[in-house]
């Protein structure tokens, strides 16, 4: 059986393996009335708590859960999908290592050169679930519009986090401006992050927001949009639709380039590069006095 996607089975798996090393109160809410909760529901009114513990459980375990979906893939490129790589060059040290990436050489110590996609993780738990601990037994009782809770992609934090990081990589030297960067979640984005993601993506500085997620929803509404217009964010259907995006992203060799000029200097670079014989030979001596180099 090939990779699958994100669903209700496989959150229904974390629970029940997590479960093996967890307790209850690590990964539910508690209600007034007794029940184990992984959201508050919508209609909720008694005494709440705050949940933290579940947050290192489902972040190690999805983490985990993409570098398998992405083996596959990264063995077209006779690569390795690796878990917490560090690259001091480029930003990812021992204390913000990159989630996942597609890399050369199957270590976790790496090179720019040997990196050939980083990917941040951002999944949760989207729907909610009670679980009964006499029986063991964990009913799904709706999806992220039924609970109280923010998952995934749909939490501004969460985002912020995710272009902070990414920033942080692309300032930190030209060796990371060939390495392509996505952000892997498992929920749709609000709205007011549509024209946001695509704008970072025209610019460059994240290829790609992927929902793994197929069908988020139980019911049908606009929050479960297929992509925003320019393709920042993209809902993965089918596991090939993934395959495909970073295939193209890892096989054209795209470089980042951002600077600040006045109209004249920068008329004068391109006049400078356009004498250069080929369209790649622009581009190189372009980026090579847009860097000062």
């Amino acid at each position: 059986m090939g990779p699958r996607l994100w669903n209700k089975d496989e959150e229904r798996a974390f629970f029940r393996k997590t479960l093996e090393i967890a307790t209850p109160e690590q990964l539910f809410y508690l209600t007034d009335d007794g029940r184990f909760l992984a959201y508050w529901p919508k209609k909720y009114k008694g005494k709440k708590t705050t949940l933290q513990s579940r947050n290192a459980f489902i972040g190690s375990y999805t983490e985990k859960w993409v570098k398998d979906l992405l083996t596959p893939l990264a063995r077209e490129f006779e690569a390795y999908a690796i878990h917490n790589v560090v690259s001091d060059e480029i930003g990812l040290g021992e204390r913000s290592p990159a989630d996942v990436a597609i890399v050369k050489t199957p270590k976790r110590e790496q090179k720019p050169e040997g990196i050939l996609l980083l990917v941040e993780v951002k999944m949760s738990i989207v729907w909610n679930w009670e679980y009964h601990p006499e029986s063991g037994k964990l009913d799904c009782t709706g999806d992220f519009t039924t609970h109280q809770g923010n998952p995934g992609l749909l939490r501004s934090d969460t985002m912020l986090k995710a272009i902070g990081k990414s920033i942080n990589i692309r300032v930190s030297g030209y060796q990371s401006s060939k390495i392509p960067i996505i952000i892997i979640g498992n929920t749709p984005i609000t709205k007011t992050y549509y024209r946001k993601v695509d704008f970072l993506k025209k610019a460059g500085i994240i290829q790609g927001f992927y929902s793994v997620n197929p069908a988020p929803l139980d019911g049908t509404n606009g929050n479960d949009i297929k992509s925003t217009q320019y393709g920042g964010f993209l809902r993965v259907d089918v596991v090939e639709e993934l395959y495909d995006s970073i295939r193209t992203l890892v096989s054209e060799k795209n470089e980042f380039f951002s600077s600040m000029f006045s109209k004249a200097e920068l008329g004068r670079l391109i006049e400078i590069a356009d004498e250069e014989p080929t369209y790649e030979k622009k581009a190189e001596r372009f980026l090579t006095l847009l860097r000062g180099i």
